[in-house]
């Protein structure tokens, strides 16, 4: 199985090809096509390659398919006795990608 982690915004995320991931934002719009280039490690089958910090002519292309939510999350602030009750909900956004390939030039 071929594999590989990507860093995108600061987090790493296990990529395989012809999976789907969900990242943080990104301002690209749905159908255009990204290259990841932060490839911290790759994996085909036997062979391990390692990056210090990346692996140099590794390449991970992907499409954007679409800008999803992710689950709502309730905060709820509460003070016993002072009468402070505040709830809020959050939902971040996340950019789903599509994994098309992965490659070693």
């Amino acid at each position: 199985m071929k594999y590989a982690i990507v860093e995108c915004g600061g987090k790493q995320y296990k990529a395989v090809e012809g999976s789907m991931i969900d990242v943080d934002l990104l301002t690209q719009d749905p159908g255009n096509e990204i290259a990841l280039d932060q490839v911290l490690l790759l994996v085909d089958g036997d062979q391990i390659s390692v990056g210090t910090p990346s692996v140099k002519s590794a390449n991970v292309k992907a499409k954007v398919v679409d800008h999803v939510k992710g689950p709502k999350l309730i905060v709820f602030k509460y003070r016993p006795k002072k009468r402070i009750r505040v709830k809020t909900g959050h939902r971040q956004q996340y950019t789903r990608l599509l994994i098309e390939s992965i490659s070693v030039e």
